[in-house]
């Protein structure tokens, strides 16, 4: 039976505050959880129907205390208490990869779709500013779909940290309204992508740090469009086109 106690604590952990506290978030479903237990995450409790789950760590739940454990919308079959990973990281450490920083990207489901795309376009860190949306809230860790597993996320003096890339000579890229096409420009196989808030873009301090401002035209070009386009949906392209094979450095300027 699970006690008021333990259905306290998971409904908690809603609130980043409680999250920063205990050390602990929630994750549900048998397949996120599937995902988490064979990682190198290490979960304090599954709450799970019977027969999903076996282990010291499992907690047989019926619906209805399912329903009172879920932090989203509509219950699912299993519920697991994580704890916290740490990651620590250096500057030097992104010098031979890409990284992506976000400037106060605020919506959760922006946030882990983001997360998700870093996955799949083999991206291992971002950087957040503190402002940004938690990478632990429910709906990004859900909004993942695992991806959360193999991405770290790191909450960093956002303008602060990119200059210290630049002056370690890392190439860091933004877009503006007034950047070079992206699908003309020279990209870098390595560097540091910013992208910026949905409804004020990049800040006046992280703007300061970029080295190269990109810019995704609408096409046709000299007809109307949308004013903008969603933050996800654009880092998804500018993601996209630093993985092309063009942006070999023996093709630039063909």
């Amino acid at each position: 039976m699970i006690t008021k106690a333990e259905i306290q604590l998971v409904r908690s952990l809603a609130d980043k505050r409680n999250r920063d506290l205990e050390g602990l978030f929630v994750a549900e479903g048998e397949k996120l959880i599937s995902e988490i237990r064979a990682s190198h995450l290490r979960i304090r409790r599954i709450y799970a129907s019977e027969g999903l789950f076996s282990g010291p760590e499992v907690t047989v739940a019926t619906p209805k205390e399912l329903e009172r454990l879920t932090l989203l919308k509509t219950a699912n079959n299993s519920v697991a208490v994580v704890e916290i990973p740490r990651h620590s990281l250096q500057i030097g450490d992104l010098k031979e990869q890409l990284t992506l920083a976000l400037d106060e990207v605020q919506n959760p489901g922006n946030l882990g779709t983001i997360i998700r795309l870093a996955d799949w376009f083999g991206i291992r860190n971002i950087l957040c500013s503190p402002t940004s949306a938690d990478c632990f809230n429910p709906k990004v860790v859900q909004a993942t779909m695992g991806a959360i597993l193999r991405v770290r996320v790191h909450y960093v003096d956002l303008p602060k940290t990119l200059s210290e890339a630049r002056r370690a000579g890392i190439p860091v890229y933004g877009t503006f309204l007034e950047g070079e096409n992206i699908y003309q420009a020279p990209l870098t196989p390595t560097g540091i992508i910013l992208m910026g808030n949905e409804g004020r873009g990049v800040s006046p301090e992280c703007s300061a740090t970029v080295s190269h401002k990109l810019y995704i035209p609408p096409y046709p070009a000299d007809k109307p469009s949308s004013e903008s386009l969603n933050v996800a949906m654009a880092t998804g392209i500018v993601c996209s086109e630093f993985r092309r094979g063009r942006n070999d450095p023996s093709d630039w300027g063909r």
